[in-house]
């Protein structure tokens, strides 16, 4: 099977259900074959795998998500996984505790990173090759607080979607020892401007004055994308992958529901040769447009379309998801 489901537990990493969680691991790794990924994926806010109503493994991480929910779209996937195709790999989908409030799910996010970054030296014990990560929101602080613990030379890439988390806390992870040989990829949108804003407003940066990464982070190893901007699409075009136009002002969840995006974030995993970060860095834009670039004063903030309708708040995942 190439979807195990882990959550985070109270001391570290547990299964998703009853079972022991290495023995499991240590299973699914047997049957890859040289070269075959592995990839952690990440919820964001609003998602709890406590119970079903909340849970992202019967969501956005199910591989036949119930079509519940206009944001249950199936990352394993559109990542590639459950096609029943040699070298798909492994894909391990990541659940934590992230209902309450924004600062509870907030300090949750540490906790699950570091819950995962026990869950990555595990695979480790088992698997020499890097690990990659796909994280939305809140999931990338998950992901880079693994990424600051985790053993040396065990994260290959990541792709961080609409991050919430700070650039010092960013660069801090990318200073590990672990994060000196891993590649990250931030998308970022001006959709975006309104859910940062909101993150720099209301939660603690590491530093006064510190900024959210939907304004990106100079290094070497990093990379960031504007996948709303007309120079990104037009360069992407370029390289085989359509991406259309953004139809809102705002929105949170564009950076995957966007079509061709995961199937872009699919090849930046699966086909780093081809698509390495010097090719990627002299083929896209160098400059990203300013914060609030897509907002003006005769526009609302939200426009009715099909792109991210607007629509009552679902009893599951939600705002800032």
């Amino acid at each position: 099977m190439p979807l195990l489901r882990v959550n985070a537990g109270a001391d570290g990493p547990v299964l998703h259900g009853a079972g022991n969680l290495e023995a499991e691991v240590a299973q699914a790794v047997a049957r890859l074959a040289p070269g075959d990924p592995i990839i952690l994926i990440v919820h964001g806010f609003k998602f709890s795998p406590a119970s079903a109503e909340t849970s992202p493994h019967d969501h956005i991480f199910s591989l036949t998500p119930a079509r519940t929910c206009w944001k249950a779209l199936s990352w394993p996937r559109h990542l590639g996984f459950g096609r029943d195709r040699d070298g798909e790999g492994l894909c391990i989908a990541f659940g934590w505790e992230a209902r309450g409030t924004i600062w509870r799910a907030w300090s949750e996010a540490r906790q699950a990173g570091l819950a995962m970054a026990d869950l990555i030296t595990m695979i480790r014990r088992h698997h020499d090759g890097p690990v990659d990560m796909v994280g939305h929101s809140l999931g990338a602080r998950v992901c880079l607080t693994a990424l600051r613990y985790a053993p040396p030379a065990s994260i290959g890439r990541m792709v961080l979607m609409a991050a919430a988390e700070f650039r010092a806390a960013a660069a801090a992870a990318m200073a590990s020892p672990a994060g000196r040989t891993a590649e990250v990829l931030n998308i970022t949108t001006r959709e975006n401007d309104v859910f940062d804003a909101l993150i720099e407003w209301f939660l603690r940066a590491p530093t006064r004055g510190d900024r959210a990464l939907g304004l990106g982070l100079p290094h070497a190893n990093w990379l960031d994308i504007q996948i709303d901007a007309d120079r990104t699409r037009a360069a992407l075009d370029r390289l085989g992958f359509r991406i259309p136009a953004p139809k809102r002002r705002v929105c949170h969840w564009s950076s995957y529901l966007r079509p061709g995006l995961m199937l872009f974030y699919a090849d930046l995993l699966r086909n780093r040769e081809t698509l390495s970060l010097n090719r990627l860095r002299h083929a896209l834009p160098r400059e990203a447009e300013p914060r609030w670039a897509r907002l003006r004063p005769h526009h609302g903030l939200f426009d009715h379309d099909d792109d991210c309708p607007v629509i009552p708040e679902p009893r599951g995942p939600g705002l800032l998801q």
